[in-house]
């Protein structure tokens, strides 16, 4: 259920899809929430990250 994106420093990210709350469209990338007032930012565009999420949640497809 992981999904890979790359960081707004441009380090490689791994997201549990499972946890994700919300997420967001910014300036320069994506914003992932999750619970407890974590968040990354990623460099990918939403559609793209909404798609490897969704992917990520059904892997047996």
């Amino acid at each position: 259920m992981l999904a890979m994106f790359v960081g707004a420093d441009r380090t490689e990210t791994a997201i549990n899809a499972a946890q994700v709350t919300f997420v967001s469209s910014v300036t320069g990338g994506t914003r992932i929430r999750f619970g407890e007032g974590r968040s990354v930012t990623v460099t990918e565009p939403i559609a793209e990250v909404m798609d490897s999420l969704n992917r990520a949640l059904r892997p047996h497809e």
